[in-house]
């Protein structure tokens, strides 16, 4: 039997979603991973300032034109008034699903007591989720967390209690407190705890890079479904390939070569089209380097990358390292 995973309204179509990013996971971006087999992508996060909301960078960020639903919006903030307002705000332009960030453990989201640093308040974190959700109530409000604010003070499972009774319809779980931002390696144990104590569906999130990391994530802690971040950068079919591991037991064939020239170019296109010559292809030089890493040669391949200026010469470049003939381009 094929699990499936509810949030709200909405069943998605499988149980991974494409976590949300900074600077990553823009409306490009989180079209290519659906189309590459992801059931839901949540966007960048959109500031609670309301003076942000009218400025390009946040109004590409809440751009869900021509996206399968259900369209996801993170927003951050420490105000609950202000996060409710800015809930109402992204729903009447289109969010369908609020999610909020209490995960992030960016040094300029934390010092303004906002992101991870919300977890050591408590009471804080209730009257955020009771106000969001109180002011959306025609959409589901869901919640991203860390494990706690350090390793001493793993209180993920109050959090996770407090989001279920303030009304929150779903909680994605990264498996790192906020001390340990990106290091070492995520734990799942917390997640277990959190998946037993709460009814609501609980999402895995942390070092999820493979169909058989994602497989034991989900039969080690009972979670309902897996988050993929990081290991989906430079590499959007992680998401075909772990559906299709869960679904039939078995591996994927990698993709070659020339397929992923094809995706890239198309996502660099995509790019262009989306931010406008200029920031597309400053946009595009990180997605440039992370397909191409691993790739044989692709250390000086990513230094030219860097030094072009025009999508013309960029397409060209990249078509060309992707399209060698004699081998020396894309490692076998």
């Amino acid at each position: 039997m094929v699990e499936v995973l509810q949030i709200g309204e909405f069943t998605l179509k499988n149980r991974l979603i494409l976590a949300p990013m900074a600077g990553v996971t823009d409306a490009p971006f989180r079209k290519l991973c659906r189309r590459m087999g992801a059931g839901m992508a949540v966007s960048e996060m959109v500031s609670s300032n309301s003076l942000l909301w009218g400025s390009s960078k946040t109004l590409r960020r809440a751009d869900h034109s021509g996206e399968e639903e259900p369209r996801s919006v993170q927003i951050m903030g420490a105000d609950p008034e202000l996060m409710a307002a800015a809930a109402r705000h992204n729903v009447t332009n289109g969010a369908q699903i609020i999610d909020i960030n209490m995960g992030c453990p960016a040094k300029k989201v934390c010092n303004v007591q906002a992101g991870s640093a919300l977890l050591r308040n408590e009471p804080l974190v209730a009257a955020i989720l009771e106000r969001v959700v109180a002011a959306v109530p025609e959409v589901a409000v869901t919640l991203k967390i860390r494990t706690g604010w350090d390793r001493g003070e793993r209180n993920g499972v109050t959090i996770a209690r407090i989001a279920e009774e303030s009304g929150v319809q779903a909680l994605a779980v990264h498996g790192r407190t906020r001390a340990d931002g990106y290091r070492g390696e995520a734990e799942y144990e917390t997640i277990t705890a959190i998946k037993a104590a709460v009814s609501i569906p609980v999402i895995a999130n942390g070092d999820i890079t493979s169909p058989e990391k994602a497989e034991q994530v989900l039969q080690q802690t009972g979670a309902d479904g897996v988050m993929i971040g990081r290991a989906a950068q430079g590499r959007p079919w992680i998401f075909r390939e772990i559906d299709h591991y869960l679904t039939t037991g078995k591996r994927m064939s990698e993709p070659q070569p020339d397929e992923i020239r094809d995706i890239l170019l198309q996502h660099l296109d995509n790019l262009y089209t989306f931010y406008g010559e200029r920031t597309g292809v400053l946009m595009a030089r990180k997605h440039i380097s992370w397909y191409s890493k691993g790739a044989r040669n692709g250390g000086s391949f990513r230094q030219r990358v860097n030094r072009i200026t025009t999508s013309s010469e960029q397409l060209t470049l990249v078509e060309q390292f992707f399209s060698d003939s004699d081998g020396n381009g894309v490692a076998a």
